[in-house]
């Protein structure tokens, strides 16, 4: 596939699409499976998709340890803990206001890049948008955590903490990972990932001793393993072999977009008027982040380290 713009910006919209209503079938989910688990199960199924698919096209997984350590080292920041997280933050949240917060990605992928990728340096307009994005957090955050702490307010930092993660594995996978063979790293990752969390949940939330998940619940799994997982890490790698990490975190701006529109329709949430003020400072920031505001020639003024 060439790197052209016009394929860069599928991508981007294929990855969104992907990503987008996770946040939805997450909720319908964990109200039947313990959270844990399932990330664990979503995890192995989607490694077990990747890897017959990737076998089928006579490829093999990596052998040297240096690049499993870099494929198990990202699969801790990128898919077993924030996976695990993110199940468990919405069991207290809405799926609207986690699509939120996942949005505010690409302001921290922005700002950690500058310090770590030499091609990929906060300019002044990205330095403002990230700016308006934190304050748009804040109207996010602020009224869960002025009232204590409460299940609100630890859902959205389980979140938050899951994002956190998402930044530290665009840099690792930046710079460990990127040009490997299509299929050989999200695959060498969810095998990874499944290693990591499954035992961890099947040892701790014993999910056999719970009633059977309905037909919904396992429904949704089935679309966050091969849509939300196996087919949006391939999308995620074709991607960042084409663009730098603040580019690829750029799919983020579109993601919350699917996720309140389908949390609000398809669950009947309810967005109070701050998380609206805070939706539209989020995206504003990422539109300054991502260049679709100019400020003359200071966007592409890099500031120094």
């Amino acid at each position: 596939m060439k790197n052209t713009p016009l394929i860069r910006v599928l991508l981007l919209v294929a990855m969104a699409a992907a990503w987008g209503p996770s946040f939805m079938f997450i909720k319908i989910a964990v109200a039947e499976i313990p959270p844990m688990t399932l990330a664990g199960v979503r995890l192995g199924l989607g490694a077990i998709l990747l890897y017959v698919i990737l076998r089928l096209q006579g490829r093999r997984l990596p052998r040297d340890r240096q690049t499993w350590w870099n494929l198990i080292v990202s699969a801790f920041f990128h898919m077993s803990v924030p996976f695990a997280l993110f199940s468990y933050g919405e069991q207290y949240i809405d799926s609207a206001l986690a699509s939120i917060i996942n949005g505010t990605l690409p302001l921290w992928t922005v700002v950690a890049a500058h310090f770590f990728i030499a091609t990929d340096r906060l300019t002044i307009p990205k330095a403002i948008g990230a700016g308006v994005g934190f304050v748009g957090l804040l109207f996010l955050l602020g009224p869960s955590l002025f009232s204590g702490l409460n299940g609100t307010t630890i859902g959205a930092l389980a979140i938050l903490v899951a994002v956190w993660m998402y930044t530290i594995a665009f840099i690792i996978e930046a710079k460990t990972l990127k040009g490997m063979e299509p299929l050989v790293a999200p695959s060498g990752q969810l095998i990874a990932a499944t290693a990591m969390l499954l035992p961890v949940a099947l040892f701790f939330e014993r999910p056999w001793t719970n009633p059977m998940p309905s037909n919904a619940a396992i429904g949704s799994l089935l679309f966050l393993a091969v849509i939300g997982t196996a087919l949006a890490f391939v999308l995620f790698y074709a991607l960042l072999d084409r663009a730098e990490p603040s580019y690829v975190s750029m799919s983020i701006y579109m993601v919350p977009i699917f996720g309140v529109i389908l949390g609000v329709l398809v669950l009947d949430e309810t967005l109070h008027w701050y998380t609206l003020v805070g939706f539209g400072l989020i995206l504003l920031g990422v539109a300054f982040v991502n260049g679709f505001i100019r400020l003359g020639r200071s966007n592409s003024k890099a500031l120094a380290t």
